[in-house]
């Protein structure tokens, strides 16, 4: 919790009653350092997140990360990847990937959008 910079009264509180949108993804982050999957699905992780949150929740995904364990980041938006070494990026179109690349097809897809793929 320290390292995440996430106050320690929240030990006290019932899992996620009363949390800001923020603080139950920062809270989703934390349980996923404890729980230590194998695999771990970050769904809109990013979503509605201001940017010291995006980096809380940045920094706790490369924390967790290792050659042991895998997390695959679902979004419509590329800010949470700035923060983050990603070593694959897929598009996703009506349920079938159309194409798959590095980093930087993220950085592409922010400048040019996903058009081409549609």
């Amino acid at each position: 919790m320290e390292e995440l910079n996430i106050n320690e009264d929240y030990m006290e509180r019932s899992l996620n009653v009363g949390f800001s949108g923020g603080e139950k993804k920062k809270n989703e982050i934390l349980q996923m350092l404890v729980l230590n999957p194998k695999l771990a699905i970050l769904d809109e992780t990013d979503s509605g997140l201001d940017v010291d949150a995006i980096k809380t929740v940045s920094k706790g995904i490369e924390m967790f990360k290792n050659n042991d364990n895998a997390v695959l980041i679902i979004t419509h938006n590329t800010k949470i990847l700035h923060s983050l070494k990603v070593d694959y990026v897929h598009v996703l179109v009506n349920g079938k990937i159309v194409k798959t690349g590095t980093g930087n097809l993220a950085k592409e897809i922010e400048e040019k959008g996903y058009g081409e793929y549609k």
